[in-house]
């Protein structure tokens, strides 16, 4: 009887990326390597470091053995779900937002002109007066 391989969306995946749950994905395979990462040579970090993302290219960048390989499928828990996406899909904002946005920023503007003109004011002045006593 074929075993059935659970699918994990790269959202799902991410959420284990602390070191009491950790889980990396390596060429569309998802691991829970949250047991061996005080066993790894290369410390905890660099796995936590990996998490979150598609981390084949920093698994190859690190030249790991086959033994390295073989060890990994024992601590295989699915594969990603390539059919969902990997970045959230961002919500649009309408024109309406667009402006309320636009207007608070003039305003914001509109008060720190305002405040500078009042500094250089008073610098002037304050410059004048003390010229004056001289």
């Amino acid at each position: 009887m074929p075993t059935l391989t659970k699918l994990f969306s790269m959202q799902e995946a991410s959420l284990h990326n602390s070191k009491d749950d950790c889980w990396v994905v390596i060429d569309g395979k998802v691991y829970d390597v949250t047991t061996y990462l005080d066993e790894h040579p290369g410390g905890d970090d660099v796995i936590l470091a990996t998490t979150g993302k598609d981390a084949t290219d920093d698994f190859e960048d690190a030249g790991h053995s086959n033994d390295a390989r073989e060890l990994m499928k024992s601590f295989c828990v699915g594969e990603l779900d390539m059919s969902s996406p990997a970045i959230p899909e961002l919500k649009i904002s309408d024109k309406k937002q667009q402006t309320d946005v636009a207007q608070k920023l003039l305003n914001l503007t509109k008060q720190y002109w305002a405040v500078s003109v009042a500094i250089v004011g008073i610098s002037v002045v304050a410059g004048f007066l003390f010229m004056r006593k001289k």
